[in-house]
């Protein structure tokens, strides 16, 4: 049994009784009913993850998975692909937007190249897990083998239960890779049978032929590859990315150890629904961040079933929603620690 199988025969159901214990507490704190809103839903999925009534979020860490795309031969960004190997050593030093971010929480950023182009340096701060050098040029043919895309996945579940074997109870998912938002829509387009038109944005630039050649490209890949909409790793296969495979994989890791992850934006959002394709419990461990620009994040958030927390026109990567998004989380752990019930100060309602 590989360590795929593996991860996922661990992945359970929510404790729910112990969400019905959380639910009636919060319920009963010195407040409206709730008047705390989101926070209160956290707080109980919290409880439900954990297993615990007071859950603890003080060791948290966003897992950066980087990789390049052979898609971008096509010219559906006019980004020089040696971003990719710039900015992953950017993350690593902590001074791009999700390394601000994550000052304010006190998070740390795991940066892993699973897929770069170029040779990242052994000591620039940075895990190599390298698949490949980047994907194929899924226009013309499969991204990448079915077994590659396994590897990928299995490297977010390597990095992830690292991370949690040392302590870390909060996780969030980022990512770096020029051209991504091209594999990830058609990624999207398949599992949510919908035409690329109504969900192609323009990514962090769009290359000479504007949106329409991007559409064009992406219509072309699914149309060439046909990928099985019923079988999540044959389209992440077919027309994903390794670092979206690195993420869905940080996702199951982190459903099979009872620990809360935080969703990114669109590219994260698909690497979710490709980790709820392989295992659908996987979707009740998740936490979405904010409700990204691109286009297609929508939809993404709907076949999640779940309604991002935060709106604030981001559409960077990174995981820096996520990071954003973790004070949060913080502060409904504060609620269920900190704020009593009408009983406990002895007050009748």
């Amino acid at each position: 049994m590989n360590l795929l199988q593996q991860t996922i025969e661990k992945i359970e159901d929510l404790d729910q009784e112990m969400m019905a214990k959380a639910q009636h507490r919060v319920d009963n704190l010195i407040k409206p009913p709730k008047s705390l809103g989101k926070l209160e839903s956290i707080a109980i999925q919290l409880s439900g993850i954990t297993g615990e009534s007071f859950p603890s979020i003080d060791q948290k860490a966003i897992i950066v998975m980087s990789a390049d795309h052979g898609v971008y031969e096509e010219g559906v960004t006019n980004n020089p692909q040696i971003v990719t190997f710039e900015q992953t050593l950017n993350i690593a030093k902590g001074i791009t937007g999700v390394g601000t971010i994550v000052k304010v929480s006190g998070a740390k950023i795991v940066t892993v190249d699973i897929g770069v182009k170029e040779d990242i340096p052994s000591d620039a701060g940075v895990i190599i897990r390298k698949i490949k050098k980047g994907t194929d040029n899924m226009a013309k043919g499969p991204a990448m083998t079915r077994d590659e895309a396994i590897k990928a996945l299995e490297v977010g579940i390597e990095i992830a239960t690292t991370e949690i074997q040392n302590g870390v109870n909060l996780l969030g998912t980022g990512e770096m890779g020029i051209g991504n938002t091209t594999p990830s829509t058609a990624i999207l387009s398949v599992l949510a049978n919908c035409d690329p038109k109504e969900i192609t944005g323009r990514g962090a630039g769009l290359g000479q032929g504007g949106l329409a050649h991007k559409i064009d490209v992406i219509r072309n890949a699914i149309a060439t590859n046909q990928p099985n909409p019923a079988d999540g790793i044959d389209v992440l296969a077919k027309v994903g990315g390794l670092e979206i495979a690195g993420m869905a994989g940080v996702m199951l890791a982190a459903a099979a150890n009872r620990v809360p992850v935080v969703v990114d934006g669109l590219i994260s959002s698909v690497s979710a629904l490709i980790a709820a394709s392989i295992e659908p419990n996987v979707k009740d461990y998740l936490i979405t961040s904010h409700a990204t620009e691109e286009p297609g994040g929508i939809i993404a958030s709907e076949l999640l079933g779940k309604e991002p927390m935060l709106m604030m026109d981001m559409c960077l990567g990174e995981g820096s929603g996520a990071a954003l998004a973790f004070p949060i989380i913080e502060a409904a752990c504060s609620m269920m620690k900190n704020m009593p019930t009408f009983e406990e100060v002895g007050m009748e309602i």
